[in-house]
């Protein structure tokens, strides 16, 4: 069960969706894990109402799974879903970076992407996961977001949430050096060729990205 806090940001229907979502990112709150309305309810000291919405809008992410008796559960992604994903994300990557670098990327706003590759690799080198979600979401978004799409934006976005969601119970698990070894941490590279309109280069780092992590998934137990 997620940590008390109290709501002091946003919506409240919106803090208490962001505040569940950090719990499941933070594997406090495991695949597979049962709540329901109530529970969450009494546990931010608020009323079912809001609670509820926010669930109902993290079940629409593909987060949590609705069931009409029991609750919610988390959702149990497998490895074929982390393979779709992906594939997906590769896909509208691949759009993003024709409107970076096809057509000239905003250059001043890929200081502050830089910024953000530049500590999530940092994170990713010395095994700091819960650092290295919260630069790598707000990295994606941030480039999703140069495209001037919000639903791009957002759909990249909610992918990206999604294959953290799974993987992070497996890399929890893991040792300093494996878990290392397991993170991508070429972000840098990445924002760089964009920077410089590198087009050869973006999709040289992004296809490393991709198979890294296919490679990754691809030594789970099944």
């Amino acid at each position: 069960m997620p940590a008390s806090g109290a709501v002091t940001r946003s919506t409240l229907r919106q803090q208490i969706a962001d505040a569940l979502r950090d719990e499941v990112l933070a594997g406090r709150m495991q695949p597979g894990e049962e709540f329901t309305v109530k529970q969450i309810a009494e546990q931010y000291g608020v009323s079912a109402t809001p609670v509820r919405e926010a669930l109902v809008d993290l079940s629409a992410q593909g987060l949590l799974d609705s069931d009409q008796h029991k609750g919610f559960r988390v959702h149990e992604f497998s490895v074929d879903d982390y393979r779709s994903m992906v594939e997906a994300r590769s896909l509208i990557v691949d759009g993003v970076f024709r409107k970076l670098v096809f057509r000239g990327a905003h250059r001043e706003a890929l200081v502050s992407v830089r910024r953000r590759a530049e500590e999530a690799a940092r994170a990713a080198r010395s095994g700091d996961l819960a650092i290295l979600i919260g630069y790598d979401l707000r990295y994606w978004r941030e480039l999703g977001a140069l495209t001037g799409n919000t639903h791009i934006a957002e759909f990249l976005n909610r992918l990206r949430v999604q294959g953290w969601v799974f993987a992070v119970p497996y890399l929890r698990d893991l040792g300093e050096d494996d878990l290392c070894a397991a993170l991508w941490s070429g972000h840098e590279e990445l924002a760089d060729a964009l920077s410089r309109g590198d087009r050869e280069g973006a999709y040289e780092s992004i296809a490393e990205y991709n198979a890294h992590g296919l490679r990754w998934a691809d030594g789970l137990k099944p």
